[in-house]
C-alpha cells in the first residue's frame, strides 16, 4: 500500500487532512455529541425550494444539460443580484457550478499555474490554499492581526506580498472563520491595487447576506466593473439551507463564459437540471427565509458572546458577519489536540483554529447557527469543562 501511495503526485501526498474533517470524524459517532464543527445551520431545505426539484426529477429531467447552467437559473441569478445590488446584471455573467467549492476550483484552474501565487489573508477557510497546493500553485498567506478584541487586515502588508508571480488576491468577506467583514474603503483599496498590478480579484462572498450591519455586506460588486478582472464565487448552501445540494455559481466577465463552460465540462459536465429548478425558486422566493435565518444567527451570536466574553481564559472578536465564533483559549498551543479533548471530555465539537492557517493556532471555531436549546447546552458543557481547570 505504501508503494501505491508513493505513486501519487508529491502535492497530493503532502496535502494534510482538513482539521475540520478530523474533528468531525472523531466525534461523529459519539452519542449525544453537540457538533459545532461544520459550516451549516440546523434547518433542512424549505419545502418550497425542494418541491420544484422533486417535480423535475419525477418528470424525467435527468439528462445532460447546459454546461454553464440552465437559462432559467442564470436569469434568476441576474434578477436576484439586480434586486439586492441596486443595478442591472446580465445572465451571461453567471455560470452554475457544483457548489461554491467548484466555483473556487474553476477560478483557480483558470488563473493560476505551476508556481503561480495567490495571496490569501488568514486565518481563512482551508479550501483555498489546499486546491492551490495540489495543482502546484502557491498560496501566499498573509496573517491578519488580533488586538483589543478586533481582527484587522494590514493592507500595506497585503500589497507588499504581490510579486511578479502573483495572479490574484483572494478575499472572503464576511470571513470564515472570523466573521470579520471588509469595509467599502478596504474593498476599493484592494480593487485599486489589483488594477495597478494587473491581477485578479478572487472574491468569496458566500456570507454576504449573513451580515449584522445591514441587509448585506459591502461587496466588490459595489466598487468593481462587471467586466474587469473579478471572479466572484458563491453558493446556495448557506443562505438557503442547501449545503447538501452542492450547487453554486461563478460570476465572471462575459468574455470568459465559454472558457468557464469548458472547465466545467472537464470537471463535472454540468449540474443536474432538477437541482437547478429548486435553486430558481430559492432565488425568486427565498428572501424572507434568508432574513429569518440571519435574525436567528444574530440572536445566537449574542448568546455565544454573553456566554464567553467574560471568561478570563477566552479572547474573541464579536463577528460582523457569517455565523462563526473564532475564540482563543489562554495557554492553548495545540488546537487540534484540544479540539479532540473537548469532544472526548465535554461531548462538544469545535473546529481547530490551526487548520485555518497562520494566525489561527490558539483559537477554535464554532458554527453557532444551531437550534437555540442545543446551542445553550453546548455552551454550558464547554464552559463547565473550561471552569473545572482542565489543562490545555
Amino acid at each position: 500500500m505504501n508503494q501505491i501511495l508513493k505513486a501519487l503526485t508529491p502535492q497530493v501526498q503532502a496535502e494534510p487532512e482538513s482539521g475540520i474533517v478530523t474533528a468531525a470524524m472523531h466525534g461523529f459517532t459519539k452519542a449525544g455529541i453537540i457538533p459545532f464543527w461544520s459550516g451549516q445551520g440546523n434547518l433542512p431545505t424549505p419545502e418550497a425550494f425542494s418541491r420544484p426539484a422533486t417535480e423535475s426529477l419525477l418528470n424525467g429531467e435527468t439528462f445532460y444539460t447546459y454546461q454553464g447552467g440552465i437559462p432559467e437559473l442564470r436569469e434568476a441569478l441576474a434578477r436576484y443580484h439586480t434586486r439586492h445590488y441596486g443595478r442591472a446584471f446580465e445572465a451571461a455573467n453567471f455560470l452554475v457550478t457544483g457548489g461554491g467549492m467548484q466555483a473556487i476550483q474553476t477560478a483557480i484552474q483558470m488563473i493560476a499555474g505551476e508556481d503561480d501565487e495567490i495571496i490569501i489573508p488568514t486565518p481563512a477557510w482551508p479550501n483555498y490554499a489546499g486546491p492551490l497546493r495540489i495543482q502546484g500553485s502557491r498560496p501566499v498567506e498573509v496573517p491578519m492581526t488580533f488586538s483589543n478584541g478586533k481582527w484587522a487586515l494590514d493592507l500595506d502588508q497585503l500589497f507588499a506580498a504581490i510579486t511578479p508571480r502573483t495572479k490574484a488576491i483572494c478575499l472572503n468577506s464576511p470571513s470564515n472563520p472570523l466573521g470579520w467583514t471588509a469595509t467599502k474603503a478596504e474593498l476599493i483599496a484592494i480593487r485599486d491595487a489589483c488594477r495597478k498590478a494587473g491581477i485578479w480579484i478572487l472574491a468569496d462572498e458566500v456570507y454576504s447576506r449573513f451580515y449584522y450591519g445591514g441587509s448585506r455586506a459591502p461587496s466588490f460588486l459595489d466598487v468593481c466593473d462587471t467586466e474587469e478582472q473579478l471572479l466572484l464565487c458563491n453558493t446556495f448552501s448557506k443562505n438557503w439551507a442547501m449545503t447538501g445540494w452542492r450547487v453554486g455559481w461563478l460570476q465572471a466577465p462575459k468574455t470568459l463564459a465559454a472558457t468557464i463552460e469548458r472547465v466545467i465540462q472537464y470537471n463535472t459536465s454540468g449540474t443536474a437540471v432538477f437541482l437547478q429548478r429548486g435553486c430558481v425558486t430559492a432565488l425568486d422566493e427565498g428572501d424572507a427565509f434568508i432574513v429569518d435565518q440571519v435574525e436567528k444567527a444574530r440572536a445566537n451570536r449574542d448568546t455565544v458572546v454573553k456566554a464567553l466574553k467574560n471568561l478570563p481564559q477566552i479572547r474573541l472578536a464579536i463577528p460582523d458577519g457569517a455565523f462563526y465564533m473564532f475564540f482563543g483559549i489562554e495557554g492553548m498551543t495545540d488546537s487540534m489536540k484540544t479540539t479532540l479533548r473537548i469532544i472526548d471530555e465535554a461531548n462538544v465539537g469545535f473546529a481547530p483554529g490551526g487548520t485555518f492557517g497562520p494566525g489561527g493556532e490558539g483559537f477554535l471555531r464554532m458554527c453557532y447557527l444551531k437550534e437555540p436549546s442545543q446551542l445553550a447546552e453546548g455552551l454550558e458543557r464547554f464552559t463547565t469543562w473550561l471552569k473545572t481547570g482542565h489543562p490545555i
